[in-house]
C-alpha cells in the first residue's frame, strides 16, 4: 500500500488491508476514511474489518462509500465534513484513490483555487479534468449548457491572439470569432528592452485592448479556468461555459517570479529590476544611469523563456552606456546563465563573444539564480558541474537584472491539452493539436521547438489561420510553419545582430546578406528594430497585414 500525499492533512491510497493499519498508525496517521462500497471486488476486505483494525491501533474511522463514477454533491459535502471533524493526518482510500481525490477536490472547491486543486491532485498522480466544471462551480453539479457558443474561440489577446483574429477575418470576414482575455491593456513587449536602455518611453509600448481587437470580434473579458476539449468547451471564471467549433490557445506564458526566493519582495527596489515587466523596465534605465561603480549582475533561467536573447540585450545596452560614459572600468559586469551556451544558434555566438570581450563581461554558465536578499544586496546561484553535482554560490551586487523562470499558464499546464512538460501539444508544422483535431495553438504556450518571440507569432498566425479555415472547408490548402523566429540582439546603442532562424537552428534571413548580414552587428538592423518594427507590429501584424509572412503551402506528403 502506497499513500500519496495531497495536503499535509490528507493522503490517499488504493484499497488497504487490515494488516496494514498498524503501520499506518506508526507512520503518524490518526484517522481513516473509506470511500469504497463493500462488495465492489471479490478480494476486498469489508469496512468493518478495516474499522476493527483501526480501533485496535487507536485510529478513528469514517465510512463514506461512493459508487465508481457516481460521486454526488452530497458525498463531497460529507467528505469535507469528515476532514473537518477527524483528527489529522487522514488517510482516505478506495479502489485506486481516484474517488477519494475527487471527493477532496469537490469538497475544497469553495476554499482553494481551481488551479491549486488540480495541481495538488496532479502531483499525486490523479487527473481531475473530468470534474473541473464541478470544481469551478464550487463543488456543485452545474447545469450542462453553454452560456454562449462561437465558430472560433481564441484564448489570449496578446500578439498571437489578436494577429490570428485579424488574419482569420482577412480570409473570411463573416467568421464568428471570440477572444477571451481579462486584460485591459495590450503591450508591445519587444519594446521593453529599449525602454530599459533609455531609447523608448514605456508609454510607447501600450494600447488599450479594446483598440487592438478587431471590431467585429467578440471580446470576452474573462479569465479561463479550464478546458474541456472532449466537450468543445472552455470554462471561464465563475463557471461560465462557452462552446466552440474550433479552439485556438495562445495565452502567452507565466512569469514565475515566486520560484526565486525573496525576489518578489525586492523587485523594483534595492537595485533589483527586470525588463520582463512593463513597470520595471524604466527602473532598469534608472539604475543604469545611476550606477557609477560596483557590480552589475544579469541572469538567465533555464529554458524555455520568451525572447531568449533579452537577458543579454539588457546587459549589452547597459555596458555600452557605461562604456560611453567612461564608467565601465569601474563596474564589474557578470552574466549568470542557467544554460550551457551563450546563444542556442552557433552562428551568432562569435559576434556576441566579441561584445562580451569588448565589455569585459564575466560569463558564468550552468548558474541558476535561486534566491535574492534585496536589502543585503546579495544573490545566490546554484552551480551545476559537468557531473551534475551542485553547489551554492553567493554574490553581492549593486544592480541585479533578473530574467524570471517561465512556464505555461496554470490553466494550460494542468489541462488535457498539455504535454508532460505542461505546454500545449501540437504538430510543429501545422500547429494543430496532436490529440484534438479542432484545437490549434501558437505563440509562447505551445510546445513546438521554436524561439518564443513576437516574430515567431507573426509568422505562425497566418499559418494557423490558413489551416483552421482549411479544416472548416473555407480554404484550398494547408500551410506549413518552418519554426521561424527572430531575436534582434541589441549589442550596443545603434547596432544589432539580427538573429533569424528556424527549426534546428537553420538560418532563415529575411534580407540578402549585402543589405543585412545577420551574423554581424548592423546599424540598419538597429533602425529596423527602433523605427520600422513598432509600426509593423501595430499597423501590420495586429491588423492581419501579412507583410513578408505569407503562409507557405504544406508539402503534399504532409497533408493528412
Amino acid at each position: 500500500m502506497e499513500a500519496k500525499v495531497i495536503t499535509p492533512r490528507l493522503s490517499v491510497a488504493a484499497q488497504i488491508r487490515p494488516d496494514e493499519v498498524e503501520a499506518l498508525a506508526e507512520a503518524g496517521y490518526r484517522a481513516i476514511v473509506c470511500n469504497r462500497p463493500d462488495g465492489e471486488g471479490a478480494d476486498q476486505p469489508t469496512f468493518k474489518e478495516v474499522e476493527a483494525a483501526a480501533q485496535a491501533a487507536g485510529l478513528e474511522t469514517r465510512y463514506i462509500p461512493v459508487v465508481s463514477g457516481k460521486v454526488k454533491d452530497e458525498d463531497a459535502v460529507a467528505f469535507g465534513k469528515a476532514l473537518d471533524e477527524l483528527p489529522g493526518p487522514v488517510l482516505a482510500y478506495c479502489r485506486t484513490g481516484t474517488r477519494s481525490v475527487t471527493l477532496w477536490s469537490l469538497s475544497q472547491a469553495k476554499t482553494l483555487e481551481l488551479t491549486d486543486i488540480l495541481a495538488k491532485a496532479k502531483a499525486a498522480g490523479y487527473d481531475m479534468s473530468g470534474v473541473v466544471r464541478r470544481i469551478a462551480a464550487g463543488g456543485k453539479t452545474p447545469v450542462d449548457r453553454a452560456d454562449a457558443s462561437y465558430e472560433v474561440i481564441i484564448v489570449g489577446g496578446g500578439a498571437a491572439g489578436v494577429s490570428l483574429a485579424s488574419s482569420l477575418l482577412q480570409r473570411k470576414h463573416d467568421l464568428d470569432v471570440a477572444i477571451v482575455d481579462p486584460a485591459d491593456i495590450h503591450y508591445y513587449q519587444p519594446g521593453w528592452t529599449l525602454v530599459g536602455g533609455g531609447v523608448f518611453d514605456a508609454g510607447e509600448t501600450v494600447r488599450t485592448m479594446a483598440s487592438v481587437i478587431p471590431k467585429c470580434v467578440h471580446w470576452l473579458k474573462a479569465a479561463v479556468a479550464a478546458f474541456e476539449p472532449k466537450d468543445n468547451a472552455v470554462i471561464l471564471d465563475g463557471c461560465r461555459v462557452i462552446k466552440y467549433d474550433r479552439l485556438v490557445v495562445c495565452p502567452g506564458l507565466k512569469l514565475d517570479w515566486d520560484r526565486i526566493e525573496g525576489l518578489v519582495e525586492t523587485l523594483g527596489k534595492n537595485g533589483v529590476t527586470s525588463n520582463y515587466r512593463y513597470d520595471l523596465a524604466p527602473y532598469t534605465w534608472e539604475l543604469v544611469r545611476g550606477l557609477k561603480s560596483g557590480t552589475a549582475l544579469f541572469t538567465q533561467p533555464p529554458m524555455p523563456i520568451k525572447c531568449a536573447g533579452a537577458p543579454q540585450k539588457a546587459m549589452y545596452l547597459s555596458a555600452d552606456h557605461w562604456q560611453r560614459e567612461g564608467r565601465l572600468k569601474d563596474i564589474e559586469v557578470a552574466f549568470y546563465n542557467a544554460g550551457p551556451v551563450l546563444f542556442g544558434v552557433k552562428e551568432y555566438v562569435p559576434p556576441l563573444m566579441d561584445y562580451v570581450q569588448r565589455y569585459g563581461i564575466d560569463l558564468n554558465f550552468k548558474h541558476n539564480l535561486t534566491a535574492v536578499d534585496g536589502p543585503a544586496k546579495t544573490a545566490w546561484f546554484t552551480k551545476t558541474d559537468e557531473d551534475g553535482k551542485t553547489e551554492t554560490l553567493e554574490r553581492s551586487f549593486d544592480m541585479l537584472h533578473v530574467c524570471p523562470p517561465q512556464t505555461a499558464p496554470d490553466f494550460v499546464r494542468l489541462s488535457p491539452l498539455a504535454d508532460a512538460a505542461g505546454w500545449v501539444d501540437v504538430d510543429q508544422s501545422t500547429l494543430r493539436h496532436k490529440s484534438f483535431d479542432n484545437v490549434y495553438s501558437l505563440g509562447d504556450a505551445m510546445n513546438a521547438p521554436n524561439a518564443k518571440t513576437a516574430a515567431a507569432a507573426r509568422k505562425q498566425a497566418p499559418v494557423v489561420a490558413q489551416n483552421l479555415l482549411y479544416d472548416m472547408g473555407h480554404t484550398r490548402y494547408q500551410a506549413h510553419y518552418d519554426g521561424y523566429g527572430s531575436c534582434p540582439l541589441t549589442v550596443e546603442r545603434g547596432k544589432i545582430v539580427l538573429a533569424e532562424f528556424g527549426y534546428g537552428g537553420k538560418l532563415l534571413p529575411s534580407f540578402p546578406s549585402w543589405l543585412i548580414d545577420s551574423t554581424k552587428p548592423s546599424r540598419l538592423a538597429w533602425l529596423l528594430k527602433e523605427r520600422i518594427l513598432p509600426p509593423v507590429y501595430w499597423q501590420g501584424m495586429l491588423k492581419g497585414r501579412e507583410w513578408m509572412v505569407k503562409p507557405e503551402r504544406l508539402p503534399e506528403a504532409r497533408v493528412q
